[in-house]
């Protein structure tokens, strides 16, 4: 039996959150809507300007939520990541502990240089938009993979941004053959619009000669299929995974088992703040499917999960909220 559900590799970043309206994204004259890679300078100038609104902190980075999800579900996780000798580093170590996350962090000593960050804007939309500075987590290499972790995890799974640095994809890549040779399973996040824009021909690297799942949204597929038909962009991704997951927001997703596309319904919710709703969703199936669920039933955790995440600001819930959720799944899959 796999000691873990799930090993992830991600960026560490520190997320930094704040409501802001869209006038104030143009003023600061930022993309809305996308992640944005930024100098720390840059990064700073923004901050400084936000002095007066509230911020809220958390360890962050796309995957490090998604296997904090499975934590929280009641899953087994470890993360490989980097941070450095600085308190925000410390910061993000003690955070992923105290959400019952093993990580590499626990073994490899930091270094010096400057941790992550990540600024999330959230508009009155529920949009989200991110700027971020990788900062040490740019650094991200092989050295920072745990090969006994990946051999003993059902799945492993590879966050969509690390494609933007050469060692990280390359570390990427080196943890999705490690887990085959393993004789495990290996599961994709595209991440985001942007990362399939610009870094398509990297994410195809990352997938290799095929991965068991890939998480996606409804744009980020059909990019991926360079078409505006999503029966094509279905049939392409078929070709890319034995089985994915495309959440379509507020139509709720679509999910390939390997045999047939099932088609889970969304769960009405005013929304508020999107942030962390695809990570969220993809550690809720990642967990559902290492745990015993149908591929329905995961899904439809994922889609209860992820409205429940939009109706509250941040990119988590606490553990007894997200806990709760298994209970309304089960009953509804036996109703």
């Amino acid at each position: 039996m796999a000691k873990y559900d799930v090993y992830g590799l991600g960026n560490a970043l520190v997320d930094i959150e704040c409501e802001v309206s869209v006038e104030v994204l143009q003023n600061l004259g930022v993309d809305k809507g996308v992640m944005t890679l930024l100098e720390e300078a840059d990064q700073q100038r923004i901050i400084d300007h936000l002095s007066n609104y509230s911020l809220k902190r958390g360890c962050g980075g796309s995957a490090a939520n998604t296997l904090i999800a499975v934590s929280q579900f009641g899953g087994k996780s470890c993360y490989s990541c980097k941070v450095a000798n600085d308190e925000p580093g410390q910061f993000y170590l003690d955070d992923l502990i105290r959400c019952g996350v093993a990580t590499n962090l626990q073994q490899h000593q930091p270094e010096a240089g400057v941790t992550g960050k990540c600024l999330v804007f959230v508009t009155p939309d529920a949009d989200r938009t991110m700027n971020t500075f990788l900062g040490i987590s740019g650094r991200f290499s092989e050295a920072e993979l745990l090969p006994d972790a990946i051999a003993n995890s059902a799945y492993t799974y590879i966050e969509g941004y690390l494609v933007t640095s050469p060692d990280a994809k390359a570390a990427a890549i080196k943890a999705r053959d490690m887990a085959k040779a393993a004789g495990q399973k290996v599961s994709l996040t595209l991440s985001d619009f942007n990362m399939v824009s610009f870094f398509k021909d990297g994410l195809l690297e990352m997938i290799g000669s095929g991965l068991d799942l890939i998480f996606a949204n409804e744009s980020e597929a059909l990019k991926m299929a360079e078409t505006e038909d999503m029966s094509a962009a279905i049939e392409h991704m078929k070709t890319l995974a034995t089985c994915f997951a495309i959440t379509r927001g507020p139509q709720g997703s679509l999910i390939y088992d390997g045999q047939q596309v099932l088609e889970i319904a969304p769960t009405p919710v005013q929304a508020i703040d999107t942030v962390g709703a695809g990570d969220m969703y993809a550690g809720a199936v990642l967990y559902g499917i290492t745990n015993g669920m149908s591929y329905t039933e995961a899904g439809q955790l994922g889609s209860v999960a992820a409205a429940k995440l939009v109706a509250s600001l941040g990119p988590r819930m606490p553990t007894d909220v997200t806990r709760s959720l298994l209970t309304a799944v089960k009953t509804d899959s036996k109703g």
